[in-house]
């Protein structure tokens, strides 16, 4: 039905229903939407600029520098330029989102004093994760890349703090591995150390029977045993000759086994001491240097330009809202006067 009104007198929303509307009334709408068109700017004026800073960067996929760097078997498939993907992108999110950078962040720049917020007041420390979190945001791009994003009424502050967190998120990275690789060469380095001294007892036992004249105890029982049989044959048993060497053989057949036993142990711990010399080295690397856990692909720099706000969105947004808002009040109490009359017309009809 495009009429104005129907059968009971309520106004319709057509097209032509409402232009009719507007029409009648244009000089409220106009003079209200004015007010509001007004108001919009003096608020849009009120709102502080701020500006954007953003840091990019790729996570990288070495997590032990020994393996990719040491590694001379050619058994790791790590390469120390590749760049992470989705699930080390991941990993660096969980870590921006820490509370330790978090609290690195507050106490570096005072916010508490820069968002002017008084730090013993009631939710004070609620009121500035807030206010953090809608100015600091992180996410992952479709490239699996990181970005951090900062906004800030000082585009410099806005900056620094984008390029610090970026810092910061490399330092919080190695002190997490480095706690881990720390435990590790400290187990290695014991294993290590008792080698060596396994290896130290052995050597000085060993040492001890060679001052006694045992050195080689295969070769040297082969050739004491034909030398006896060469004086026994030459001179008989109770020669001079015969009883040295008797005596010699006596030495090495007493200390002879101890002598191989510890040579064999010597051996099998000297080759396990190589092994481990070489987890040793490396997992020294991985306790005590430190690399860049990103690749920056753009660091921050202070915006010339303001991010927000957009007073002509603000100023459109702001008289639209108000066009529509009046537009609904007048349809409201033009149906309200538009009731209250035909109540009154139903009364009178019903006195007469």
């Amino acid at each position: 039905m495009n009429q104005e009104q129907n059968s009971s007198g309520n106004f319709t929303f057509s097209s032509y229903g409402l232009i009719s509307f507007i029409v009648k009334w244009w000089v409220h709408i106009l003079v209200i939407c004015a007010i509001g068109f007004a108001a919009s700017i003096a608020m849009s004026f009120t709102i502080k600029n701020m500006y954007k800073s953003t840091v990019v960067f790729y996570p990288t996929t070495t997590n032990s520098i020994s393996k990719v760097l040491l590694d001379v078997s050619g058994t790791s498939r790590q390469d120390f330029l590749e760049f992470g993907e989705e699930e080390e992108a991941e990993q660096c999110l969980q870590i921006l989102q820490s509370d330790e950078i978090r609290e690195w962040v507050i106490r570096q720049y005072d916010l508490y004093k820069h968002y002017k917020i008084n730090p013993e007041s009631q939710y004070a420390k609620t009121r500035m994760y807030k206010r953090f979190g809608s100015n600091v945001n992180f996410r992952r791009t479709e490239y699996n890349s990181v970005e951090i994003s900062v906004l800030d009424e000082d585009p410099v502050v806005a900056s620094n703090i984008a390029n610090d967190i970026a810092a910061q998120m490399d330092s919080v990275k190695n002190r997490i591995q480095k706690e881990r690789a720390r435990e590790g060469f400290r187990i290695v380095e014991a294993e290590y150390n008792r080698l060596n001294t396994e290896i130290e007892l052995m050597t000085d036992s060993l040492d001890r029977i060679r001052a006694m004249g045992v050195n080689d105890y295969i070769s040297m029982a082969e050739v004491l045993n034909d030398a006896y049989a060469q004086a026994i044959a030459k001179s008989g048993p109770n020669s001079s000759a015969a009883k040295s060497i008797r005596e010699q053989l006596d030495l090495v057949s007493k200390y002879g086994g101890a002598y191989v036993e510890l040579s064999e142990n010597l051996e099998l711990y000297l080759k396990q001491r190589a092994d481990v010399k070489v987890k040793y080295d490396e997992a020294k690397v991985d306790a005590e240097q430190f690399v860049p856990q990103k690749m920056v692909v753009n660091y921050a720099f202070p915006a010339d330009k303001k991010t927000y706000p957009k007073r002509s969105m603000i100023v459109l947004g702001g008289t639209f809202a108000t066009f529509c808002m009046t537009v609904f009040f007048l349809i409201g109490l033009e149906n309200w006067r538009r009731y209250k009359n035909e109540l009154k017309r139903r009364k009178e009809t019903a006195a007469a």
